[in-house]
């Protein structure tokens, strides 16, 4: 059965790449969620008065892949204790968000956040919300990694995203 996941953790760009690696993920999308401005713009989201984050929506084959097996690569590719932050990127946008799809979702991921509290000595800030309205980000920033020839984001090499 086809399902939809959505994770913020920072800049979208490496997460959807690691996501993508995924048996199981038939496609993902970056985009913004959880803000209040309709069909926002990427320079509006980083203006940080939209409240959007910058999120990767997945969409997997349940039969192949499960949500836990998501949210452990989404544990793995930030760092929940940074609040509103990823190392050098600053600002709400890059925030640590679960945006569950129904009520197994947030009871996966209200627990996996217990779990993952056990592993740091700092409170995990990751927010967890019902999701909203997904607005797909502009096209250069689909697979942008993909496009260059890379696997993931290098923080001494990467543009702001």
């Amino acid at each position: 059965m086809e399902k939809k996941a959505t994770f913020g953790a920072g800049c979208f760009w490496g997460v959807e790449a690691a996501f993508r690696q995924l048996d199981g993920v038939i496609g993902t999308r970056v985009g913004y969620a959880g803000g209040k401005t309709e069909n926002p713009t990427y320079e509006e989201v980083c203006s940080h008065g939209t409240g959007h984050a910058e999120v990767v929506e997945v969409t997997y084959d349940e039969g192949r892949l499960s949500y836990d097996d998501l949210l452990e690569v989404f544990w793995g590719k930030h760092d929940p204790t940074q609040l509103n932050r990823q190392g050098w990127d600053v600002g709400d946008q890059y925030r640590s968000a679960i945006f569950f799809h129904d009520a197994e979702q947030q009871e996966a991921a209200t627990r996996s956040k217990a779990q993952e509290q056990t592993r740091h000595p700092q409170p995990v800030v990751t927010q967890i919300e019902p999701s909203q309205t997904f607005y797909e980000a502009e096209d250069y920033h689909q697979q942008y990694l993909e496009k260059r020839g890379r696997s993931s984001c290098t923080p001494a090499l990467r543009a702001a995203g």
